[in-house]
């Protein structure tokens, strides 16, 4: 596969590849992920055969631009832009906070066929953590980007203490986190108050797939609940047996089903 580049309407110029034959599909990462590191590169390439899969760094990441200042409706118009270079209406995934983006893309006009949605993390913010965003900036801006990620992964997502270390032991992990971690005060705008934004959903007038699993927590699942309520029209699937980190086989006849 080789790289392309496609220009937001700020000037930045955002990175894609594309792999497969028939209707154009756009995949959404989420926190941290890129062509390199995520879901996307594997989701690609097992749905190739059924559609045109893109799949791009979003900005700051891998080799996309970046322009300042930021705001989530760079991201919109980002997600515009790859649009734009399939040359046609494509179907939508987005995975975690990159589904948020999708959905509110969708709401704010963004053209898509359809869109799927795998759990995007509308599960409120913990009191007991402080801000996050600030927490988060103020940690980047005394260049602890290690620390940054170690905030996200455990007081924000909730995942075990040990977690931090043992991406230290994995140096070229660790290493790629710590690159895209100003990033993720991105995903943190996007996600706002990381409430389901109902108003904002409600102008969603695609049709919609929304998607999670069922080893989900409950904050987690009542998001899922959430978004399916507030999209209108919308289907709402739980996938047998998965956790956020959704696997291929599970999810792809999911939208093969729903796409076609």
């Amino acid at each position: 596969m080789t790289t392309e580049f496609t220009t937001s309407q700020d000037g930045t110029r955002i990175a894609y590849e594309k792999v497969g034959s028939g209707p154009a599909l756009v995949l959404v990462d989420g926190a941290m992920c890129h062509r390199g590191f995520g879901p996307c590169r594997s989701a690609a390439e097992y749905l190739a055969p059924h559609f045109t899969v893109y799949f791009y760094d979003r900005r700051g990441r891998g080799e996309s631009g970046d322009t300042a200042p930021y705001a989530p409706e760079r991201e919109y118009e980002d997600l515009a832009a790859v649009i734009a270079a399939t040359g046609e209406t494509p179907f939508v995934l987005g995975y975690s906070s990159g589904a948020a983006l999708a959905l509110q893309a969708a709401a704010s006009g963004v053209k898509m066929k359809k869109l799927a949605s795998y759990e995007a993390p509308y599960v409120g913010m913990n009191p007991k953590k402080g801000d996050y965003l600030e927490e988060l900036t103020k940690r980047l801006a005394k260049g602890d980007n290690g620390g940054a990620v170690g905030y996200f992964m455990v007081d924000m997502v909730g995942g075990p203490a040990f977690l931090p270390l043992m991406m230290r032991l994995m140096p070229k992990v660790f290493t790629q986190l710590k690159a895209v971690a100003p990033t993720l005060t991105y995903d943190t705008r996007v996600m706002d108050t990381f409430t389901v934004p109902t108003a904002t959903l409600a102008k969603i007038a695609v049709p919609t797939l929304v998607m999670g699993g069922s080893k989900a927590k409950p904050n987690m699942t009542a998001a899922v609940a959430g978004v399916a309520a507030a999209v209108p029209g919308s289907v709402h699937k739980t996938l047998a047996g998965q956790t956020h980190q959704v696997k291929d086989e599970a999810i792809a006849p999911e939208l093969i089903a729903f796409f076609n």
